[in-house]
């Protein structure tokens, strides 16, 4: 359960930021098409969200074994909720910054600094989520009384 709830909610995050992203980029790119490349900035950053699901999800997997017991389920439970919850929040939030910056940015351009900075704090949630998954996922398999 906590592979999964790792990947999948990771990966709703990144479609989300990457669909919210990109109607802004293309929104934007009627205006000023010579900014879309500098604009694909928010749809990359929503994509490592996904990396981090399956990263936690690889961790996890990797430590079922025969001797599986409660403790080992509820830390690779939490580490999966941890990783994946925090990368459905950024990826929204990375969504509607990138979906916005971007197309301020197209009639601002002293913008994209800023738009930039946002984007690296709501991308740094992901990461505390992922940081706090491989802790929780490196416990399970520590304890060999049930």
């Amino acid at each position: 359960m906590g592979a999964a709830a790792a990947l999948v909610f990771a990966c709703f995050g990144a479609a989300y930021g990457t669909a919210k992203s990109g109607v802004g980029i293309a929104s934007m790119g009627v205006m000023r098409p010579e900014l879309v490349m500098k604009s694909i900035v928010p749809v990359v950053m929503a994509g490592v969200l996904g990396i981090y699901g399956l990263i936690i999800a690889v961790i996890i997997s990797t430590g079922i074994a025969s001797n599986y017991v409660l403790f080992d389920g509820y830390a690779h439970l939490a580490a999966g909720l941890s990783c994946g919850l925090a990368g459905l929040a950024a990826g929204m939030a990375i969504g509607i910054v990138g979906d916005a910056g971007v197309r301020a940015n197209a009639q601002q351009p002293k913008l994209f600094v800023g738009m930039i900075l946002i984007l690296i704090f709501a991308e740094a949630l992901a990461l505390y989520g992922l940081i706090v998954g491989i802790i929780l996922a490196s416990k399970a398999g520590s304890t060999k009384s049930g």
